[in-house]
């Protein structure tokens, strides 16, 4: 079990090993969910696309480089401006090398991806700097249909793995995470973390809170993905395990969800190591102060990489998306492969798509 040197397991470390020990042999289903808040149209908030353009369609074409290798509403995968490939691609390496079923929900994406999807209708998430994110009633229905998708979900495997794509979701997570009374510094997907503007932002839009209710705080300062994952969280942790992947903006699913209710027992998140180790912010503790659940870690052993592309990501780019940690965390304990084994994997991806432009 050599792949175990590299997790490390934060918070409730006893839990975190009977979690590891529960899903080691069982079945896993990864759940990508798509989403969108205007909020990253913000100049200078995100790097997830290549221009402000390109930004709404790299929800989308990341679920379609998970299922074909390629994408379609986009001609390449979605990159930052000078060229580091989508976390997806650790994603996608880590799902293929253990043969882990995955599917797309569409929860508020501006653009529909072009391949079998879930559709929950529900629509994007305004600039929280100038509006409201949403109504009440959208974030009522979003955990309402999140409590479906996650109940049926979870009933077809042992850990339902949920990872998801919002542009210009750290900005959000940290208002709903403010707003919710929790003092976070969140992380960046590049390494100059742009925290005045966020701030800024996240100030602008708390102001407009004036009622302690969890649903009108997220319909003023939130997106639709935190409420729609809650849902699926509060209902599949009843039915299953359920591995959170991500990092900033699963705390912010997490907050919120322990407002409306989960099952702590069966809830783990799971990470990439860039998250744990992001200085600027204050992950660890801030899952230690919303809930009593585990937090695992991998460290994927990027920075050894002769790919200047994939080193990045150990250099503080992106550091997580497209439920990366958690897949590379499934993908290890279903098929016992190491950080070095993944490495290879991944490299082997990163020539395919990199030779084949």
């Amino acid at each position: 079990m050599n792949f175990l040197e590299n997790f490390e397991l934060f918070g409730n470390v006893e839990k975190a090993q009977n979690f590891i020990e529960t899903i080691k042999s069982g079945r896993f289903l990864f759940s990508f969910v798509i989403s969108y808040t205007e909020t990253c149209e913000v100049p200078g908030i995100t790097f997830a696309g290549a221009d402000k353009n390109s930004i709404q369609f790299t929800p989308p074409a990341d679920a379609e480089y998970l299922h074909y290798g390629y994408c379609k509403t986009i001609d390449d995968i979605p990159m930052t401006p000078d060229g580091k490939p989508t976390p997806g691609l650790l994603t996608k390496t880590a799902l293929e090398s253990a043969s882990i079923p995955h599917l797309t929900i569409n929860a508020g994406s501006k653009i529909s991806p072009q391949l079998p999807f879930i559709e929950t209708g529900l629509s994007f998430g305004k600039n929280i700097s100038t509006q409201d994110a949403m109504t009440d009633s959208q974030v009522s229905h979003a955990v309402d249909y999140g409590r479906i998708v996650g109940r049926s979900m979870a009933s077809l495997t042992d850990c339902l793995i949920i990872g998801e794509s919002i542009p210009g979701g750290t900005t959000t997570a940290l208002a709903v995470l403010r707003s919710l009374g929790f003092d976070a510094k969140v992380s960046s997907s590049i390494p100059n973390n742009p925290v005045e503007l966020k701030n800024q932002i996240v100030n602008s839009a708390l102001e407009r809170i004036d009622s302690d209710h969890p649903y009108s705080i997220i319909a003023k300062v939130g997106d639709p993905m935190i409420p729609f994952v809650a849902g699926m969280l509060s209902s599949a942790s009843d039915v299953s395990k359920v591995m959170l992947a991500g990092g900033t903006q699963m705390t912010a699913v997490l907050a919120f969800a322990s407002k409306i209710g989960f099952n702590e027992e069966n809830t783990a998140i799971g990470t990439t190591s860039y998250i744990t180790n992001d200085d600027s912010a204050n992950f660890k503790n801030l899952v230690k102060e919303i809930s009593d659940i585990p937090t695992i870690s991998v460290n994927p052993g990027l920075k050894n990489s002769q790919y200047s592309g994939l080193r990045a990501f150990s250099e503080g780019f992106a550091k997580e998306g497209v439920g990366a940690g958690g897949s590379i965390i499934s993908s290890m304990l279903k098929t016992g492969n190491d950080s070095a084994k993944f490495l290879e994997m991944a490299e082997k991806e990163y020539h395919r798509l990199f030779t084949s432009l």
